[in-house]
């Protein structure tokens, strides 16, 4: 079956952790065009994988998320955000630890900001989480995709341990929980 492109798409580039998390959660989002892995909010000005790694570039594992307005919103694409990995934890998720798997929102626009600010704050007045939501929300510089083998990656390496013991349980949590993303507007 062909894919047919809509007319208009956005974009929104968020950090949850480890990328192939992340871009797997967004990529079975009705609506997602496109999820990519790549790296933002660092000063390498073509960031390697090894590079972010260390740690010492400053970016962040992140997915530029690109969707189509007309069946999913940017306040949607937060909601799965939040579900989608542990805001309260700074600079890891789980046994990923260091600066490039901290929690961000990179806004491309100020609207993008303050709907940020806006379900930031709501998730915090909720009182969902014991600790405080230490999620950055920063305009995005730039975006570099990351290395061809990182992309899809857990389409294609669904069986690796890593796969299974974290990305996994991930996805049947998203499935489980309702959500106004399985309709269209």
């Amino acid at each position: 079956m062909v894919k047919v492109r809509p007319e208009r798409t956005e974009k929104a580039t968020l950090g949850g952790g480890c990328f192939w998390c992340i871009e797997a959660v967004y990529e079975r989002i009705p609506g997602v065009v496109e999820a990519v892995s790549g790296y933002a909010g660092g000063t390498a000005p073509h960031p390697t994988y090894e590079e972010v790694s260390s740690g010492k570039t400053g970016h962040a594992e992140v997915v530029q998320v690109e969707y189509d307005p007309s069946v999913v919103s940017y306040e949607q694409i937060l909601e799965v955000f939040w579900k989608s990995h542990d805001p309260t934890t700074p600079n890891r998720q789980g046994a990923d630890v260091g600066t490039q798997y901290r929690s961000v929102i990179l806004f491309h626009n100020e609207e993008q900001k303050k709907s940020a600010e806006l379900s930031r704050r709501k998730l915090s007045e909720s009182k969902a989480y014991s600790k405080p939501i230490v999620t950055e929300i920063l305009p995005l510089g730039a975006f570099a995709a990351a290395e061809e083998y990182h992309q899809g990656y857990y389409d294609r390496n669904s069986s690796a341990g890593y796969c299974s013991f974290v990305i996994a349980p991930k996805l049947r949590k998203l499935h489980l929980q309702s959500s106004p993303l399985t309709t269209t507007r």
